[in-house]
């Protein structure tokens, strides 16, 4: 799916006078930004705030045009990425597992309650989308203070909308779970889950924003180091408070929720405490305390077609799960077993979307638009290769990677089927993360939207409702719609990317 722009045939000497061009305009950039911190200096007006690290465009190291380059700048930021969301996936799996010596009823409770879970996030994600594409823009613009005041406001406007999304759903967690027409054990497991969850949810989302923010100005390591610890201290806790080790009572699936919850509270608290400090590349300083509507509504302009795509992926997995739920309390363990499994496979694309974000964003706020189209299509290839051969791996090696998870042999025969399909997936599932990536990094969040709504529910539910309930199928056709789904939104992902069209989104 890879394409070349529309400049790829011009001349040697064009290309270096074009380069050339582009490199004295962001030396003089730069310079100028010296010039000023020199005179302050000179005339004893800097203050500790100008001494601070300056965010650096990732998009320097590919000036020069090399393919090599390219990759090289990619993946300097994928491979943190990949790792935090690896480290992620890897505390989601060790849940998973210890989750899985209490039983099938626990580990689907703990699954609808991690799909909740997913659907409070929407918020978070749409504040975080316009966080890296204003943040990119900036820093591509070599613009520090408005990158920094960007995520200042984001951080007052997730805040506060994640308490006015988790304090309700704490409140009517029971009938919230009981939506999913479970048995009545995974109602009780999964209230208690969902209950214990909510507590952790505004660090969480001030902590994703933060992370969103970094990232957006090219420092994917500092969210990395953070989550390395957070990740351990989640870890550790799940034993603690799972099983009732050292001293404290076994709380079961309510423990792991309390884990997570203490682990992100922890790591936004350090996180918080680094940007005030102004050791990173973005600094929390005093003139941006105040909030600011416009800048507030800018990154929400961005990020609401995020956060209804979001939305209606949640609901769309929800309406997939009672469908899948009408083969039994398997079938929905399955799922959730499956799903843990698979996200280690799809790291890769988490990784390549964020770093496509990134260069997209930054190219364009550096007004280089062939550029970003240069770097989200390498990108696109990068992770087409990564997930494609960790796909291959994953479906040789489903059986005895289901087993690890629980020893029901009705869930393991229908975790594995569920986890071939979406190894076969994992090539379209990289197109679908990457492209996507992409858009959002230039801001053109409008048209993912559009791709669920004809992927998504068009193709999956469409196809799987048909399986389930008029051809009365076995199981396996239900997991295989989801390849109808990612078939469409790859290629309608790729179809926009090639256009162009989204050089042109406003910001």
């Amino acid at each position: 799916m890879q394409a070349g722009g529309p400049h790829h045939n011009q001349g040697t000497e064009a290309l270096h006078t074009m380069r050339a061009r582009r490199f004295d305009d962001r030396r003089m950039r730069l310079a100028s930004a010296a010039d000023t911190r020199y005179e302050r200096r000179r005339t004893g007006m800097e203050t500790k705030s100008d001494t601070a690290p300056l965010a650096t465009s990732i998009t320097d190291s590919a000036l020069s045009g090399s393919r090599l380059a390219l990759m090289g700048a990619i993946w300097t930021l994928a491979w943190p990425a990949i790792v935090t969301f690896g480290l992620e996936s890897l505390v989601g799996l060790v849940d998973m597992v210890m989750v899985g010596r209490l039983g099938a009823e626990p580990v689907a409770g703990v699954g609808v309650g991690t799909q909740i879970l997913h659907a409070v996030s929407v918020v978070m994600i749409a504040v975080s989308t316009g966080t890296v594409a204003l943040v990119a823009r900036h820093v591509g613009a070599a613009e520090q203070e408005q990158a920094e005041q960007v995520l200042m406001q984001s951080l007052y406007a997730v805040g506060l909308i994640s308490l006015l999304v988790a304090v309700p759903v704490f409140v009517w967690a029971r009938p919230i779970v009981a939506v999913f027409g479970v048995a009545p054990g995974v109602v009780a497991e999964g209230e208690g889950y969902v209950r214990y969850i909510m507590l952790g949810v505004p660090c969480a989302a001030l902590f994703l924003v933060i992370s969103s923010g970094l990232r957006g100005a090219g420092d994917m390591r500092t969210p990395l180091f953070i989550g390395v610890f957070m990740n351990a201290l989640n870890i550790a806790g799940n034993y603690v408070l799972i099983f009732g080790k050292l001293g404290f009572p076994a709380m079961g699936v309510r423990g792991a929720a309390l884990a997570s919850g203490i682990a992100f509270t922890v790591g936004v608290v350090a996180a918080l405490v680094l940007l005030q400090r102004g050791t990173l590349v973005l600094r929390l300083r005093a003139a941006h305390l105040r909030p600011h509507l416009d800048t507030a509504r800018r990154i929400l302009a961005i990020g609401n077609p995020t956060a209804l795509e979001q939305l209606l992926m949640q609901l769309g997995f929800l309406l997939y799960l009672a469908i899948a739920a009408l083969y039994g309390t398997t079938a929905v363990a399955a799922y959730f077993i499956g799903v843990r499994i698979l996200a280690l496979s799809f790291l890769p694309g988490f990784g390549f979307s964020a770093a496509a974000s990134t260069l997209v964003g930054q190219h364009l706020g550096a007004r280089q638009p062939h550029e970003a189209e240069r770097a989200g299509w390498e990108a696109n290839r990068l992770a087409m290769l990564f997930l494609s051969a960790g796909g291959l791996i994953i479906f040789l090696a489903a059986r005895p990677i289901a087993r690890v998870f629980i020893d029901d042999p009705a869930v393991i025969r229908d975790a594995i089927s569920f986890i071939r399909i979406l190894a076969i997936a994992q090539p379209l599932m990289a197109a679908d993360f990457t492209l996507g990536g992409a858009l959002r990094g230039a801001g053109d969040t409008r048209f993912p939207l559009l791709t669920v709504i004809v992927g998504f529910y068009g193709a999956r539910l469409g196809f799987a409702y048909l399986a389930a309930c008029v051809w009365s199928l076995s199981l396996t056709w239900v997991w295989a719609a989801l390849l109808g789904d990612y078939v469409a939104r790859a290629a309608l992902k790729a179809w926009r990317f090639q256009s162009g069209r989204w050089q042109h989104a406003r910001v």
